[in-house]
C-alpha cells in the first residue's frame, strides 16, 4: 500500500506492474537411500517460497489493480516460469509456485480484461542469472545442451518479452503465457 501511494504522488498513475520477486528452497519432496528416508522438503522451505514466488504477486496486485481500474487502463505482467507449466525435478515449493501465478494470470485477464487491464505472464527457461550461475557446470552444460538455439537466455532477452507485453503492439494479449526458453519445453 505505501508503495502504491508513493508511486502515485509521484507519477500520478500506475500503468504497470511487473511482479517479478522470486526465490528457490531446492530439495526433492522426500529422498530416499537404501530404503531409508535421508531427506525432504522442508514445510518453512515450502512455505518461504510460496510466501515470495505466489503471495507476493497476489498482495502487489490486489494493492494495484483499483488504481489501474480507476484509470480505465493498466498491463499487470507476471513471473512464471516453463517449470510451472512442465514440472522439474527438486522443486515441488517453485513449481507449484510458478503454477499458481499461471493459474492467477489467467483468472485476472478473465475479471480485469473488461476494465482496460491485460494480464499476462512470462515463463523463462534457462537464464544466465547469479541463481543458475550457482548451478554445477555439468547441469549448466547439459541445459544448454538441451536448448535448441545452443545457449542459455540472457535478462536481456526476457526484459524485451516484459517490454513487448507492456506496450500497445499488446493490447490485445491477454491471459498469455509466454514462454521465453529457446525452445527448451520442445528439446532439441
Amino acid at each position: 500500500a505505501a508503495a502504491v501511494e508513493a508511486t502515485l504522488a509521484r507519477f500520478g498513475r500506475i500503468d504497470i506492474l511487473v511482479n517479478n520477486a522470486g526465490i528457490t528452497r531446492d530439495a526433492q519432496l522426500v529422498k530416499v537411500k537404501d530404503g531409508e528416508v535421508v531427506g525432504r522438503m522442508s514445510e518453512a522451505d515450502f512455505d518461504a517460497v510460496i510466501g515470495v514466488n505466489l503471495k507476493g504477486v497476489f498482495t502487489c496486485t490486489q494493492a494495484i489493480a483499483p488504481v489501474m481500474i480507476r484509470q480505465g487502463y493498466g498491463r499487470i505482467l507476471n513471473a512464471a516460469s516453463v517449470v510451472g507449466v512442465y514440472g522439474n525435478f527438486g522443486q515441488t515449493n517453485y513449481v507449484a509456485s510458478k503454477a499458481g501465478v499461471i493459474g492467477m494470470t489467467r483468472v485476472w485477464a478473465r475479471e480485469l480484461g473488461r476494465k482496460g487491464i491485460t494480464v499476462n505472464a512470462v515463463a523463462p527457461g534457462f537464464i544466465a542469472t547469479d541463481m543458475t550461475r550457482a548451478m554445477p557446470e555439468k547441469a549448466l552444460a547439459a541445459m544448454i545442451e538441451h536448448t535448441p538455439v545452443g545457449r542459455a537466455g540472457t535478462p536481456d532477452d526476457i526484459a524485451n518479452a516484459y517490454l513487448f507485453l507492456a506496450s500497445e503492439q499488446a493490447a490485445y494479449v491477454n491471459g498469455v503465457v509466454l514462454n521465453v526458453d529457446g525452445g527448451l519445453v520442445i528439446g532439441t
